[in-house]
């Protein structure tokens, strides 16, 4: 099984979808295609990865490389690859297939409640979790489901949590490879901007944590894990 993972700034973590990859004995190969290396030639994998980062899905002047990566991501999916868009990975999945990304037009930042849709329910990634798990969030930007998307996750913020567009191309604005582990590393680089974007919750992070981090890591595992199953080799 070869994965192939897309960096979309410096400090990005796979987090719980590693942890389900190394399970699976997953050959995992990074790019960085804000650092000017070339996208991956994805005939060489049975999975696409596009994680996180602070761009925006249509900020084509400063990242020359996104409609590039929109489409390769349109490529592995229509090719009935497993493909998985976390955060700006899900903005672009869906900047891929037609839909319009709404900059700045929400912001979530910590833990909060997902509600799955009926969709969702009968999903085999999001089944494997019950409706109205924690998980994490940092993102201002969201998007319009793309035309044939299957709507598959919500919550009163965000209209569009997590979407599939045919077998197995999976977005969720949720960040749900982000681990406790992952949060408190994001702190130690982040903090500024953190502190910019929610005031205090820094300080209030081992309380959250308590409250949901564990439910959070859980939900998020399973997640990764049910994903991982959908790749074909």
């Amino acid at each position: 099984m070869r994965v192939a993972v897309v960096e979309n700034t410096v400090i990005s973590h796979l987090g719980q979808v590693g942890v389900a990859l190394e399970e699976a004995g997953a050959e995992i190969v990074l790019y960085r295609p804000f650092r000017g290396e070339v996208l991956p030639d994805i005939a060489r994998y049975d999975a696409l990865v596009v994680l996180g980062g602070e761009q925006s899905a249509v900020d084509d002047d400063l990242h020359p490389y996104l409609p590039h990566l929109a489409g390769l991501m349109r490529q592995a999916a229509d090719a009935h690859k497993a493909v998985l868009g976390i955060c700006l990975g899900s903005q672009i999945l869906a900047r891929a297939f037609g839909a319009t990304n709404l900059l700045g037009k929400t912001r979530e930042f910590g833990w909060h409640a997902i509600e799955k849709t009926p969709d969702g329910e009968a999903d085999p990634v999001l089944s494997a979790v019950e409706s109205g798990f924690p998980i994490f969030q940092w993102h201002s930007d969201t998007f319009t489901l793309p035309e044939g998307a299957v709507h598959l996750a919500r919550n009163r913020a965000v209209a569009h949590q997590a979407f599939r567009m045919g077998r197995a191309a999976y977005g969720t604005q949720f960040h749900f490879e982000a681990s406790r582990i992952v949060v408190e590393e994001w702190i130690d680089n982040f903090g500024h901007l953190i502190e910019a974007m929610e005031p205090g919750w820094i300080a209030r992070y081992t309380e959250q944590a308590a409250i949901d981090g564990a439910r959070a890591d859980e939900a998020g595992l399973a997640i990764a894990r049910a994903w991982v199953k959908q790749i074909r080799v």
